[in-house]
């Protein structure tokens, strides 16, 4: 990159940057939804739900895609994103509901 032009390295610094902040508020977002959805796990847990909602997860991922291509952003990858943030929630809803179960204290979190 030594042969980049100065204003050329300037502006690939200034968009890094850029993604770099956005990157970070997308963990932040993420960390947040994982928050509501342990919660959501611990309401379940407690009222003997299932840790899956195959009909919630149909309708949002029906609003995921409108929402990504009115942003311009393939449907598809938001979907595909989607369904791992699913995956992940409904593995600590099950984590959560098994502890619930034998007692280890999911309920006290």
């Amino acid at each position: 990159m030594s042969d980049i032009d100065d204003e050329v390295r300037g502006e690939l610094t200034r968009l890094r940057e850029s993604i770099d902040n956005i990157d970070a508020a997308v963990v932040h977002m993420l960390a947040e939804r994982f928050k509501c959805t342990q919660q959501v796990g611990r309401l379940k847990a407690q009222h003997q739900l299932p840790p899956a909602d195959p009909a919630r997860e149909a309708r949002q991922i029906t609003r995921l895609r409108q929402l990504a291509e009115s942003a311009h952003l393939d449907p598809a990858f938001a979907e595909k994103l989607l369904n791992f943030i699913i995956a992940e929630v409904i593995r600590h809803h099950e984590t959560i509901a098994s502890e619930t179960v034998t007692g280890d204290g999911a309920g006290g979190r």
